[in-house]
């Protein structure tokens, strides 16, 4: 799974933002803003990281459990391919 070309990540008054640029931006208006999180997932998503790479990660960088890690990992993943931003 990787993140479309067309979408990326920025800061925008000290918040991560993720926005469509160029043939993205006809099909995606508008902006996804993200918390701490979920800037954590979409850096891990783009960098190719396994679901369970990115849970691990979440576990090591907030006090979360594993099962919690992945469920939420997971969540947010699923919203992402919803949106079209992902492809497998």
């Amino acid at each position: 799974m990787k993140i479309k070309n067309g979408f990326v990540l920025r800061e925008v008054a000290g918040k991560a933002v993720v926005i469509a640029v160029g043939e993205a931006s006809k099909m995606f208006h508008g902006m996804i803003n993200l918390n701490g999180t979920g800037k954590d997932i979409w850096q891990g998503v783009g960098a190719g990281k396994s679901v369970e790479e990115i849970a691990t990660k979440l576990t090591e960088d907030y006090e979360v459990n594993f099962e919690k890690a992945k469920e939420d990992t997971e969540k947010i993943i699923g919203k992402m391919r919803e949106a079209g931003i992902i492809e497998e």
